[in-house]
Formats: C-alpha cells, sequence, structure tokens
C-alpha cells in the first residue's frame, strides 16, 4: 500500500492548512483509491498557526481585546497540554487596519499582552507567542505595558502606545510584567532572523509593509533604537542587532528583553505539535505547498521544512502552490519530483483563489497520477 505523507501549509487568502490538506488528500485518493493517506497541516508560526494547532487538538480560547488602533477586536488563542499558543496578529494584525503612514506609527502591541495575561489568569502552564503579520512596529512596548510595565518619557509620564511614540522614551520599569509572568516560560516561535535595528532590521524591512513611507521608517527605526536602550537601562539584554528581535515589528525584542523569552523556530515547534516527524516514517510519498513558493520560502518557512525532512525520511516530494517563483534547478535542489501552481490552471489570479480548493484537488490527482506511472 502506498504511504502517502500530506503537508501543506496555508494558501493565504484562499484556503487554511487543514483546508488545504483535506483538498490534496481528495486529488490524491482520486489516483490512488488505496493509499494510505496521512494529513498534517503545518504552520511557521505566522498567521494560520491556530488553525494548526486546533487541527492538533488544541482548544480555542475566544475573548475581546484592544487592536492594534484601540478599536477591540475578537481575538483568540490556543491551549495545548497545559502550553498556551498566542498568536499576535490575533490582537494587532495588519488585517485590522488601511496601513497608512499614520497608521505605522500608532499600531500598538497591547492586545497581545492582555492574551497572554488571560493565558497566565488561566492557568498556562508555558507560553508561546507567534509574532508574525502585525499591523505594529512598537517593539513590544504596548505587549510589556499592558502586562504592567512602566514604559515614560523623561518627565515619567506614560509615553502612550505605538511605535511613534517611542522616540520619547527614558526609562522602563520591567518588574510588574515578570512578576506577572513569574515562572512560567515565555517562548517566541520565529524563522525570521532580522535584527530590531538597522536595514535588516523591522522598520526598514517589514514597515513598508505595514504602510510607513521613507521618512517613517527612519523615525521608526531610531525610535526602536531608543527603545532598545531604555530597555537595556532598565538591565534587560541588548536586543539591537540580535538575530530575530526584529520579528512583528520587534514585538519579538519586547518579549526576548522584557520577559526574558527564548526563541524557537516556528517551523520545528508546530511541527513537533502536528506529528508529521512520526506520518513520515515508511512514506512513499510527500506533498506540500503554500500559496506562493519563492526563494522566501527557502528561508525557515514550512515547505523547506517539510523538504528537509522528506530527504532524512528518503521520501520523493512534490510541492503544489499558488503561484512558483522558483526555477527548476532552485525545485530540484528540494528533492522535488513534481511541482504544480495553480494560477497556471486558472484563467485569472481571482478564479485560482476563489477555487483553490478545487484546483489543488485536480492538480495533486493529476501529479500523483504521473508519480505513480512512472514507479
Amino acid at each position: 500500500m502506498t504511504r502517502v505523507v500530506i503537508a501543506p501549509d496555508k494558501f493565504k487568502g484562499s484556503l487554511t492548512a487543514v483546508e488545504a490538506a483535506d483538498a490534496i488528500a481528495l486529488g490524491v485518493r482520486d489516483a490512488l483509491p488505496d493509499a494510505d493517506i496521512a494529513a498534517c497541516p503545518v504552520a511557521d508560526g505566522g498567521e494560520g498557526t491556530l488553525e494548526v494547532l486546533e487541527n492538533a487538538g488544541g482548544r480555542i480560547v475566544r475573548l475581546s481585546v484592544r487592536g492594534p488602533l484601540d478599536a477591540p477586536v475578537d481575538a483568540r488563542y490556543v491551549v495545548l497540554d497545559g502550553t498556551a499558543y498566542v498568536e499576535s496578529a490575533r490582537a494587532c494584525g495588519i488585517e485590522f487596519v488601511t496601513p497608512t503612514r499614520e497608521t505605522s506609527l500608532a499600531a500598538h502591541t497591547w492586545g497581545v499582552g492582555e492574551l497572554l495575561s488571560d493565558a497566565l489568569v488561566h492557568g498556562a502552564r508555558r507560553l508561546v507567542l507567534t509574532v508574525g503579520g502585525t499591523a505594529s512596529t512598537d517593539g513590544g512596548a504596548g505587549m510589556l505595558a499592558a502586562l504592567g510595565a512602566g514604559v515614560w518619557d523623561a518627565f515619567d509620564s506614560p509615553i502612550g502606545l505605538g511605535g511613534g511614540t517611542l522616540s520619547r522614551v527614558a526609562k522602563v520599569e520591567l518588574d510588574p510584567a515578570r512578576d506577572r509572568l513569574g515562572t512560567v516560560p515565555l517562548a517566541v516561535a520565529t524563522d525570521v532572523t532580522n535584527p530590531l535595528l538597522g536595514p535588516d532590521g523591522a522598520a526598514a524591512v517589514f514597515g513598508p509593509q505595514k504602510g510607513a513611507g521613507p521618512e517613517e521608517v527612519a523615525a521608526l527605526d531610531a525610535a526602536l533604537g531608543r527603545w532598545a536602550t531604555a530597555l537595556a537601562n532598565a538591565g534587560a539584554p541588548d536586543v539591537s542587532n540580535r538575530p530575530g528581535a526584529g520579528a512583528g515589528g520587534g514585538v519579538a525584542a519586547g518579549a526576548i528583553a522584557g520577559l526574558g523569552a527564548s526563541v524557537e523556530s516556528g517551523f520545528d515547534l508546530i511541527a513537533e505539535l502536528t506529528g508529521v516527524d512520526t506520518a513520515l516514517i515508511g512514506a512513499d510519498l510527500v506533498i506540500t505547498g503554500e500559496g506562493s513558493l519563492d526563494e522566501q520560502s527557502l528561508a525557515g518557512k514550512a515547505p523547506a521544512g517539510i523538504a528537509a525532512r522528506a530527504r532524512l525520511a528518503a521520501a520523493p516530494l512534490m510541492v503544489l502552490a499558488g503561484r512558483i517563483q522558483l526555477d527548476a534547478e532552485r525545485l530540484s535542489g528540494l528533492g522535488v519530483v513534481g511541482s504544480s501552481a495553480l494560477i497556471d490552471h486558472a484563467p485569472s489570479l481571482d478564479h485560482a483563489r476563489s477555487h483553490a480548493a478545487e484546483l489543488l484537488r485536480a492538480r495533486a490527482g493529476v501529479l500523483v497520477r504521473e508519480w505513480a506511472g512512472r514507479r
């Protein structure tokens, strides 16, 4: 019996990883009715992580929190085996704003602190914070303030919220937030390696996606530098150039410096929970994919992680994606024996997005039939 492991990430704007895995499984079943199929949807710690964790048996906790521009948003986190998984974007995601220069300075992470606080109130024994997809570049200052930290200007007045206000920060009191956390360990789940500051930092790389123009990028980078200095003066480690500290608009920096968080690979952490490593034992074929397969996918994203695991299992790999922007040599280097981009089989991008499930099923069926015919 042919064993097929299906481990896609989300198809952003179209399907969750769980929905994508279900669609691919139907295609595999069309081609190989008797196949032993293991569906293990995965995530890298960014948007869509909570759906994957819920599919793995996690319990959803819902609550209303302060959104990135203060209006309340309906947020949630997942509890699995005593660990609370908090996705920053559920509280301050880019989808909650229409990005402008003003919002790039004003957006904050207060709601992220509310999610962490709620998880602590309900007895979480460990916290995992995912940091992708935020609208904010506030270095995690709002998150820390929501947990009780003091963030003051030179006149001992609170500076307010938003990355732009960090230009006035002079002093930070971290003990209340750290006391709130107590002995509960916190990990930041990210595969982003950007530092907090500089040309590869949070403001320069991610700020434009959040509405920042050149002036706002420069202002935010300078403000984050002032924030890093204030944190260091409060006895926290210097996170200015630490790899990964720039993730989530610097919310990772706030968690690392302010709360003593460790940093873990988002993909490895989530993959461990989905059971994909066990499923790969004895696999004859592995299928992965995501919305856009490109150079960024090779830098710690889920498809690259699955490709590495497929190689270790000596199993051939197939890739399905909304679009594929890697050439044949790059795909071959990943161990890919078959690939298909949905956009190549749809009359338009909108059609590909709105009919992603049926296209995934059809293309999976075609690829698997071709592969089975070559065996």
